[in-house]
């Protein structure tokens, strides 16, 4: 991975792709679990061949912005290729997908957008640069147009990751036996799910992704990310705070009428029960109806069993990052490497 790719948003692939299939497999890892999951072609409809989930024992992964986030680098590679085996996964090159709170996510606006490539990369790290938490010359820094503004102008969608903690678990990988063609975080990969399972909303809408022990919230509108917001997550209540103040922000800085859609991301992970009373919380605060994020629309499971919420949960991170490199699926949010 060069030095200067980092977190990577709706984005053409790299000239080394282009004669190369996207990734059939993914890879996830969170700080309580690693997943794999195998994606396979069954004429035009596309399947879950395979997945396997192992947990991971506390402090093995710590999934943090500044601050090594591998700290037993054996017991990982071991829950790595437990999972790996179990799927029968075969594939050299996988689709990584790590926590949120590695990365820092911003929206950058510029009024004018410089003509040349080169200039808009250079201005962009000019930017970045001012509130960055460490060294910018540390960093797999990357960007994508974001929404666009009336006169010429845009958003950008900007990422930033301290490198040795991306390469920390791209070593995983490569000590597992797999290479980690591209990384991206969760977050992201839910919005491509979203939008692989159910098309573009009509209008803005929210993504409310519970972590192991962060929340993201997010707003999608169209195709284009136009809130990122990252935290730690504390009670219950913080959370339909944290919900309610991004509604308000959503109504009074951008625009927004209220939100077509909420999906909730993440909270079966650690029980059902937990998942309805947020749910339940969350529609007290938005006035609407919440759903759960399910990807079997976009993805079919190929034993057609129900699946567990829980198991929806796991699963819906590394099928988006591997339905994002898909043609047809419109990719709005970002990739680390």
């Amino acid at each position: 991975m060069s030095a200067d790719t980092a977190v990577r948003a709706r984005t053409t692939p790299k000239a080394g792709w282009l004669a190369s299939p996207p990734p059939s497999v993914a890879l996830e890892i969170a700080q309580s679990h690693v997943t794999v999951l195998a994606l396979a072609e069954s004429g035009s409809e596309r399947v879950i061949s395979g997945y396997a989930i192992e947990p991971l024992p506390a402090g093995v992964v710590t999934a943090t912005l500044n601050a090594p986030n591998v700290h037993d680098q054996a017991a990982l590679v071991a829950a790595i290729k437990t999972a790996l085996q179990k799927v029968a996964a075969r594939a050299r090159r996988v689709a990584l997908v790590v926590p949120d709170t590695t990365a820092k996510v911003s929206l950058i606006r510029f009024e004018k957008v410089p003509a040349k490539a080169q200039d808009l990369d250079q201005l962009i790290h000019w930017q970045v640069r001012k509130t960055a938490p460490f060294r910018v010359e540390d960093a797999q820094v990357s960007w994508v147009p974001g929404l666009a503004i009336d006169g010429g102008g845009r958003e950008f969608v900007v990422s930033m990751a301290r490198r040795d903690v991306i390469q920390s678990f791209e070593r995983a990988c490569d000590a597992a036996g797999v290479h980690a063609g591209l990384v991206d975080i969760a977050s992201f990969s839910l919005i491509n799910a979203q939008l692989a399972a159910t098309g573009a909303s009509g209008g803005d809408w929210l993504l409310v992704h519970v972590g192991n022990d962060y929340v993201t919230l997010a707003v999608v509108r169209g195709g284009d990310l136009v809130f990122f917001r990252n935290r730690t997550l504390g009670a219950e209540s913080d959370l339909t705070d944290l919900v309610h103040q991004t509604a308000m922000y959503h109504e009074d800085r951008l625009g927004g009428g209220g939100f077509s859609r909420v999906v909730l991301a993440g909270a079966s992970l650690a029980s059902a029960e937990q998942a309805e009373r947020l749910r339940r919380g969350i529609e007290e605060r938005v006035g609407g109806r919440v759903e759960l994020l399910d990807v079997r629309p976009a993805a079919a499971m190929r034993d057609r069993i129900s699946a567990s919420p829980g198991l929806l949960d796991a699963l819906a991170a590394p099928v988006g990052v591997l339905l994002r490199e898909r043609p047809a699926s419109k990719q709005p949010s970002g990739r680390v490497a």
